[in-house]
């Protein structure tokens, strides 16, 4: 089988790589993703060099690369699109013109259940098979016989979770992974530090940075020890503060207990609140309030995001009953995606 893949994010080449494992070995790979999978038609790291500046260059390359995996897909099997609906979906109306029998797969789908349900009519006028790693996700969409819940992709790439709580005298912080997160976090979270001490303060940096970037964005950071294996990190750490983001799920699956913050710009802040109808940011959270608990974290943003909240936060928390939900949520996504949709792909 030749699967055309358009995997354009990080996170969706570790997730590709997971799913790799369980597709037979006459399964080939085309398209984008990392090189590390195969022979892409361009490597993730080669659209990053290309640093394209003004947005109509950009916006030319995209129009070229949508073309290019178009003729692509006609000696192709089936088609597999994860993640970056901005581009992958104007694909999957190209692709559904072009190609009207051929099966689109979507994995990782946009999170229209939170913003954009418009986009719920498109991915099931274009694709065949919708794989959802949202066990609620199901409820937006009109075609239940499309769509199927696989699992949660994190399930399959934390290879350990906590079966007790400890005492290690490691405290982990995770500042996010942009610019602007990491500047307006790094302040607090050094201040935090000092008001915690005789503990390990351990600071989670993103192993694609280099070390002129580090000295630039996170500055003075000399009273950390730094880690770029984040798993490994909040496995090994008693508490956590982390930046709202994917991390934030990935700690309360662990069973690390965390305190979530997140400072965007005020105008980005008012339009988010406009669109986005949710009563939570963390993934937990959010989880939790559909399965009608109460929330498994706190939430501090924008202006409470500050020493004394996040110190309080740390010191009040209620450990064990944290860790008794993280077991929960493991239950509630009830286990890893990749196998499924290998079935779902070699069906």
């Amino acid at each position: 089988m030749k699967l055309l893949v358009c995997a354009m994010e990080t996170s969706s080449n570790i997730h590709l790589k997971e799913l790799k494992q369980y597709l037979n070995d006459d399964v080939e790979l085309v398209g984008v993703f990392d090189k590390e999978l195969g022979n892409p038609l361009y490597d993730l790291t080669a659209l990053a060099i290309m640093g394209f500046v003004d947005a109509l260059k950009k916006l030319r390359f995209f129009f070229k690369l949508r073309d290019e995996l178009v003729e692509l897909a006609k000696d192709c099997d089936k088609v597999l699109l994860m993640d970056s609906s901005g581009f992958n979906l104007p694909l999957a109306k190209k692709l559904h013109e072009t190609y009207p029998k051929k099966e689109i797969i979507y994995y990782i789908l946009p999170q229209a259940w939170a913003w954009k349900k418009g986009r719920v009519k498109k991915l099931e006028k274009f694709c065949t098979k919708l794989c959802s790693i949202i066990p609620f996700e199901k409820e937006i969409y009109l075609d239940k016989n499309k769509i199927t819940y696989v699992g949660h992709p994190l399930l399959d790439e934390i290879h350990n979770f906590k079966e007790e709580l400890t005492q290690s005298g490691k405290i982990a912080f995770m500042p996010g992974s942009r610019k602007t997160e990491i500047k307006n976090h790094m302040p607090i979270f050094k201040e935090l530090a000092k008001k915690i001490p005789n503990k390990e303060h351990i600071l989670i940096i993103p192993a694609k940075f280099d070390k002129e970037y580090i000295e630039k964005v996170y500055g003075d950071i000399s009273s950390f020890t730094i880690s770029t294996q984040a798993h490994k990190t909040l496995q090994e750490a008693e508490y956590a503060f982390i930046c709202s983001g994917t991390a934030t799920l990935e700690a309360a699956l662990i069973g690390t207990p965390f305190t979530l913050s997140y400072i965007a710009k005020k105008f980005d802040f008012f339009i988010g609140k406009m669109f986005v109808k949710l009563n939570y940011v963390g993934l937990a959270n959010i989880f939790f309030e559909k399965m009608g608990k109460n929330p498994i974290h706190k939430e501090f943003l924008q202006e409470d995001v500050n020493l004394e909240n996040l110190l309080q936060d740390y010191k009040t928390m209620n450990k064990k009953l944290f860790f008794d939900n993280s077991k929960i949520l493991r239950e509630y996504l009830q286990n890893g995606s990749s196998k499924n949709v290998a079935k779902i792909i070699q069906n």
